[in-house]
């Protein structure tokens, strides 16, 4: 699979482009992708990151499984190497975290068709899930006898309330988009046609704000959301802090008290 990437008003497009497998990832994609956002998050002229994939049918639908067939050796030795050496012995389910790369930048996911078993275990670590009226969701591990191995459970009973997340892991059956809408998975809904100029604009509007007080509001949100007030508030006054004196703070009082568009430079 090619991963291809554009960039313009500081947003970053990642699309995969397999739809022959409904853009199922290979080891080898996972590895491209990870490294492709380790740049992005270190790309000063990147604000925002849109992940969507190629064609109508799948946004992706998890790993490649022709593919990506079960390592030779005991899982026990694999879990206790690096990703990368787990990788490279065929071990695949730990890249599919993205937990360990720490990207701060706001990530999209555009689902246009499938989102399914690793597939959404990769859309619910994106910030946001914009979707077609074609998407679907599932977490069809339970039906092949497994278990989501990304941690797609806990991610999902994060997003959604329990009892809607529950039934779609423990049935393993796939939702629409409107029910996705409805129950919270995804933020917005468009067609077809209009899913990605839609979730540019979007992703447009969050590249225009301070990129460091949108990363530090994502940091908050992953970092302190299992704390008690007292704490997490603790945490919110030191953000601020960090940000009190920076130049884009200072232009965007200026820019305000002025009547005008800020111009940010993310220092």
């Amino acid at each position: 699979m090619a991963i291809e990437t554009h960039h313009a008003q500081g947003v970053a497009t990642l699309t995969l482009c397999a739809p022959e497998s409904l853009n199922a990832l290979t080891i080898a994609d996972l590895l491209a992708l990870r490294q492709l956002l380790r740049t992005l998050q270190d790309d000063d002229a990147v604000r925002c990151i849109v992940l969507t994939g190629a064609g109508t049918r799948s946004f992706c639908t998890g790993a490649d499984l022709k593919r990506t067939l079960p390592p030779a050796e005991p899982f026990a030795r694999g879990t206790l190497r690096g990703r990368g050496a787990d990788a490279e012995r065929d071990g695949y389910t730990r890249l599919l975290d993205l937990s360990d790369l720490e990207l701060w930048k706001p990530m999209i996911a555009a689902i246009n068709g499938y989102c399914l078993g690793g597939g959404l275990e990769l859309a619910m670590q994106c910030d946001l899930r914009v979707a077609s009226e074609r998407a679907s969701f599932g977490l069809p591990e339970v039906k092949v006898a497994s278990v989501p191995a990304a941690g797609g459970v806990q991610q999902l009973l994060r997003a959604i309330p329990s009892a809607h997340a529950m039934k779609l892991a423990l049935t393993g059956d796939r939702i629409d988009a409107t029910a996705a809408l409805r129950i919270g998975l995804v933020s917005d809904l468009f067609t077809s046609e209009n899913l990605l100029p839609e979730v540019h604009a979007i992703a447009e509007r969050i590249a225009a704000n301070g990129p460091l007080a949108v990363q530090a509001v994502k940091r908050l949100a992953l970092e302190t959301a299992h704390l008690a007030p007292r704490d997490f508030i603790v945490q919110a006054n030191l953000q601020w802090g960090l940000l009190r004196d920076s130049r884009d703070r200072i232009e965007g009082r200026r820019a305000f008290a002025d009547k005008r568009p800020p111009r940010y430079i993310g220092v």
